[in-house]
């Protein structure tokens, strides 16, 4: 009986060419080759062709022609496309901000901190935020706002400053 090590020493060069010819690129013809022996060795059905290497390159013709639909959808970006994510300056900043909110948040009451963090980073309903926190609805509003008007004028003073 083959193992892995074996199958792929045996057929691996010959797949590699067959792929080549197929896909005319080196790199796509080692990806194709690897998944192939990856599909052929976890594959649990019953071989249908009469040779190994004949199921061998049914799994890479099989493997390239699904990569090649593939390609067909994607399009070519546009040099001119800024790249939408934050750069390294706005990471550290937003990270600094973000300590900022949670070194201001540790110093309030935890009923409040509770009550803003279901209403802002859970999306409760101020219905819900006053049966969780056993409050009235109008306390759980005014919890959540307090809150919000602490942060800001923390935040703003140490902008102005």
């Amino acid at each position: 009986m083959l193992n892995f090590q074996d199958l792929y020493e045996s057929y691996a060069p010959e797949v590699y060419r067959f792929v080549f010819w197929l896909a005319g690129d080196s790199f796509e013809a080692e990806d194709i080759t690897s998944e192939t022996f990856i599909r052929a060795w976890t594959k649990n059905s019953r071989i249908r062709t009469e040779t190994l290497k004949a199921y061998l390159f049914t799994i890479a013709r099989n493997v390239f022609l699904e990569q090649h639909r593939n390609r067909k959808r994607q399009v070519a970006l546009k040099d001119d496309m800024p790249d939408p994510a934050p750069g390294p300056d706005k990471l550290v900043e937003s990270q600094l901000e973000l300590s900022r909110v949670r070194r201001v948040l540790q110093t309030i009451p935890e009923i409040d901190r509770t009550a803003f963090v279901l209403r802002v980073q859970h999306e409760l309903p101020y219905a819900e935020i006053a049966r969780v926190l056993r409050l009235s609805l109008s306390a759980s509003k005014v919890k959540v706002h307090r809150v919000r008007k602490k942060l800001l004028s923390t935040l703003t003073e140490k902008e102005v400053a």
